[in-house]
Formats: C-alpha cells, structure tokens, sequence
C-alpha cells in the first residue's frame, strides 16, 4: 500500500508506518535561526499556533529531562493545551519530545524533529510516533494536517520579517 500523503501551504504530511507520521517543510532562514522558533518562548509566540490562535502558556526547559508546556487560546476562546519532557536536544539540528495533549487518554507521542540546512535554507522533518495505528488514524481524522500547515506559514512569515528586519542572532 503506498504511503498516505497530503500537502498544505509547503507542509506535507506522509503516514511512514502504522504508527508515525512525518510532517517535512522547508523554511527560507538559517537552521539555528528555525531552531530557535521553535525552542524560544518570544519567538514561538509569534507563530505558533493555526490562524487565530495565540500561545497563552508557553514554557520551555530546553535541556534533557526539562519540561515543556504550551496553552493556545482560538479566537472563540476555547484553549487547548499540551506538553511533554524533552528527551534530547542537540542545538541546532535535532529535537526530540514527549507530547501528551490536555485531555487526551490516548498516550504519550514521541515527536523527533530535525533541522537540515543547505543555502541557507532549512528542511525541517518531524517524525511523530504515536502509541497504536488508531491513534495516529485519529490524528489524521482531525484538522491538523490545516492548523499544522497554517502554524507552518506563520513561521514562515515570521522568519521573513526577522530575516528583513535584521533580526537573526
């Protein structure tokens, strides 16, 4: 069976096995630039999140064994939060989480996210494994693969901004 695979506004979205899904984008920045916004709250709170959806909570402990915890408000006011413990992190190349949404029953995801740059652009790849196949079916059921791609061109937009301001540190 050939794998499933969808694309969103430069995000593509493949299931690789029963139990992973790898989400790939490419961003026009540097890695360590696209590592920081995902690893640094005032960075992260400028595009985290599908349109209309803003980081209320956004804590980082970026070490091995710290804890991470991020609150995003819709603009109907519901929220939704989630968060984990980072397993490794090797600055700027490669992440790796636990990822438990609030609420959820459904158990722990392992998400590996790693940066590769050329030209001064960046491939961000994230694989998460999800504890059985209907839990992944479930996530594919719901409208991440939008609000994933929408947080995606967020970033991106962000990255642009910095990039012309002058930004990047």
């Amino acid at each position: 069976m050939m794998p499933r695979q969808e694309q969103t506004e430069g995000l593509t979205v493949r299931a690789v096995s029963d139990t992973d899904l790898v989400l790939t984008r490419t961003f026009a920045a540097p890695r360590r630039l696209v590592f920081d916004a995902f690893t640094r709250p005032e960075l992260l709170r400028r595009w985290h999140g599908a349109r209309g959806w803003h980081l209320v909570v956004c804590e980082i402990d970026l070490r091995p064994g710290g804890v991470w915890r991020f609150v995003s408000r819709g603009p109907d006011g519901a929220e939704l939060g989630h968060g984990g413990v980072f397993r490794e992190v090797d600055a700027p190349g490669r992440l790796v989480q636990s990822e438990v949404h609030d609420g959820w029953d459904a158990g722990e995801a392992l998400v590996t996210t790693v940066f590769d740059e050329w030209d001064g652009r960046t491939a961000m790849t994230t694989t998460v494994r999800y504890p059985s196949r209907e839990v992944r079916d479930s996530v594919l059921r719901t409208p991440m693969k939008r609000g994933a791609g929408e947080a995606y061109d967020r970033l991106a937009e962000t990255l642009n901004e910095m990039t012309l301001k002058g930004e990047l540190q």
